[in-house]
C-alpha cells in the first residue's frame, strides 16, 4: 500500500500547486484570468498522472474500496495543503485546524483500519 501512499502524496503536491500556486506566481499578477487557469490545467496534467495509477493500484491490486480510497486521498491532501500553506503562503496552522486535522486522521482509521461486517 506504500506504493499507492506514495503516488497519492506525489499527485497532492501537484494538486496543491495546481490549484493555489498561482496566488503566488508574482508574474502572473496583472495577466489575465484565462492564463492563470491555463497554467494551472498544464501543472494538474501532472497530478492525474499520479492519481489515476494510484487509484487503480489501490483499486485492483491493493483491494481497496472506492471510500477508502477517497478518505485517504483527502487526509494526504489536507496535509499536503498544511505544509503548503505554512510554506509557500506562510499561513500558521491554528488550533481550530489542526483539530480539523486530527479528526480527518481518524476518518482514515475508520475507514481503512476497521472492516465492516456484512
Amino acid at each position: 500500500m506504500y506504493k499507492v501512499v506514495l503516488l497519492l502524496f506525489g499527485s497532492n503536491v501537484f494538486m496543491t500547486v495546481a490549484w493555489y500556486g498561482h496566488l503566488k506566481m508574482k508574474w502572473l499578477d496583472g495577466k489575465p484570468l484565462l492564463l492563470a487557469v491555463l497554467v494551472s490545467w498544464g501543472i494538474a496534467f501532472f497530478e492525474y498522472c499520479l492519481q489515476v495509477p494510484a487509484n487503480r493500484l489501490g483499486y485492483l491490486t491493493e483491494h481497496l474500496s472506492g471510500y477508502q480510497l477517497k478518505v485517504l486521498q483527502e487526509a494526504i491532501t489536507l496535509t499536503v495543503f498544511i505544509v503548503f500553506a505554512w510554506v509557500v503562503l506562510r499561513e500558521r496552522l491554528t488550533w481550530n485546524y489542526a483539530v480539523s486535522f486530527v479528526l480527518m486522521i481518524l476518518a482514515v482509521y475508520f475507514a481503512v483500519a476497521v472492516k465492516p461486517t456484512a
